[in-house]
């Protein structure tokens, strides 16, 4: 089963999620843990952000939620950024918030 790490600036976004999000982005999570392939509409590849990065997809009758991550091999699922999405498409803002918080914990882990 591999590990689940989520980068500071993204746990404390997603802790202000509704309770029925969490729940939902964490039984995401617990497939992914468990190595099963998830694709549409739960998990969609966000090549933008970097090679491998993928997003978690969340909605409820008040928001869009989205939480961006990757599998690294020997480390396991690093979730480095959430948000609320107001629009159809991802705001540029977001991919780049992305990009930076990836790199930054990667750094952060020494990877």
């Amino acid at each position: 089963m591999r590990n689940v790490l989520i980068y500071g600036p993204a746990q404390r976004e997603i802790k202000y999620w509704p309770v029925k999000i969490r729940k939902e982005l964490g039984s995401v999570l617990t497939r992914l843990q468990l190595g099963e392939s998830i694709g549409m509409p739960d998990v969609k590849p966000i090549p933008a952000v970097a090679k491998g990065a993928s997003e978690i997809r969340v909605k409820d009758a008040n928001g869009i939620y989205r939480a961006f991550f990757v599998i690294q091999v020997n480390t396991g699922i690093l979730v480095f950024h959430g948000f609320n999405k107001k629009t159809q498409q991802t705001p540029h803002f977001e991919i780049e918030t992305g990009k930076k918080r990836l790199k930054a914990f990667k750094e952060e882990l020494s990877l």
